[in-house]
């Protein structure tokens, strides 16, 4: 974990890619090899920053690991650590889901709601790139999660 205080602020996607937003030209086929690219890049980056992160995390518990003699600086430094593995489990299972949606890309499914077919939209796609339902969907989705946990 680095001490640079500016690495708390969460990057979009699109930013870690060092994208602009995509700008849909009048008549542009939806998913068309252009758009395809632009999202290869930006989940292909996110993805690489995340193994990145990964591997810093490693480092980081490599170097930074003391023998602490009082038991509240040694309960501090553990408590760090697992914070950071707890990350990192979510980061991991994140990469899965990148890779996964790589190979939707790959297969021309991308950019498709699983439940309805739809398109699910570029600016979705790039707020959300890794998201497999359109908004419609994903809010009735949201409705029933609720009922459900009531």
């Amino acid at each position: 974990m680095s001490d640079n205080k500016n690495d708390l602020i969460e990057l979009s996607p699109l930013a870690i890619a060092g994208l602009k937003p995509y700008e849909v030209q009048p008549g542009e086929e939806y998913m068309n090899d252009k758009q395809k690219a632009h999202f290869r890049k930006i989940l292909e980056s996110w993805r690489d920053q995340l193994m990145n992160e990964v591997s810093n995390t490693v480092d980081h518990m490599n170097d930074e690991t003391t023998n602490f003699p009082d038991d509240i600086d040694r309960a501090a430094q553990e408590e760090e650590f697992s914070l950071e593995l707890r990350i990192r489990d979510r980061e991991r299972k994140l990469i899965k889901k990148i890779e996964k949606t790589i190979r939707k890309l790959d297969s021309d499914d991308y950019g498709y709601c699983d439940d309805c077919g739809e398109e699910i939209g570029i600016k979705r796609l790039e707020a959300r790139p890794t998201a497999d339902l359109c908004i419609n969907c994903k809010h009735i989705a949201e409705i029933k999660e609720k009922q459900g946990a009531k």
